[in-house]
């Protein structure tokens, strides 16, 4: 599904943009249902004439939310694949990973989103969908960082059963949960968590 009425120029895509940035601020701060188009407008600069030639609804701005977090996600995916170390590299990004889940605006906007796909059939396929799509890759990531791990300490490429699945649910899960205790507790403390964070992926991986 492409939200986006406005052909693929960079002009476009830019506008478009813009008005994905001022929809993540309003989402954060009033809700999905306490916004309106016209606050969205008025956030973005731009009429609401202007909004509905890129977006028909409300719910086409989440998909394109969600569509654009996906992008994001896969994007440092990528970045693991082509890695030499994928352990390594996994390890050097806990901290920036954590700022961005504990974020307070992006943490406002995750659950946000959840909230709506908790009632919301459509949206919820949504990001039922793009968390297929990024689990499948991120496994992937997850097997190959435990492949690399034991052939470098053993000299054996064989291992045990696969219970990569298992595992990359509950590496995503340490991260995704940050985003519920940045909410609860604004002041938790990054540095510690961050090192607790790298042992709790030595010992998973």
């Amino acid at each position: 599904m492409k939200p986006s009425t406005e052909p693929c120029t960079a002009r476009g895509e830019q506008r478009r943009s813009q008005i994905l940035d001022a929809a993540t601020g309003c989402f954060a701060r009033e809700g999905f249902h306490g916004t309106s188009i016209a606050t969205i407008s008025k956030a973005a600069a731009m009429s609401t004439g202007h909004i509905y030639h890129f977006f028909a609804s409300k719910e086409a701005i989440i998909a394109a939310l969600i569509e654009r977090k996906l992008a994001q996600s896969l994007e440092l995916v990528s970045h693991f694949e082509n890695a030499e170390d994928v352990f390594q590299a996994m390890l050097e990004r806990v901290d920036q990973g954590l700022q961005e889940r504990t974020d307070p605006a992006q943490a406002a906007l995750e659950l946000e989103i959840l909230a709506e796909a908790a009632r919301n059939p459509r949206v919820a396929a949504l990001v039922r969908e793009a968390d297929a799509i990024r689990r499948e890759r991120l496994m992937g990531v997850v097997r190959s960082a435990r492949q690399n791990r034991t052939s470098r300490d053993t000299g054996n490429t064989s291992d045990k059963e696969d219970d990569s699945a298992a595992v990359t649910e509950v590496v995503i899960a340490l991260f995704e949960g940050l985003t519920a205790r940045a909410v609860n507790n604004p002041t938790l403390e990054r540095t510690a968590l961050a090192q607790l964070l790298r042992q709790v992926l030595r010992a998973l991986l």
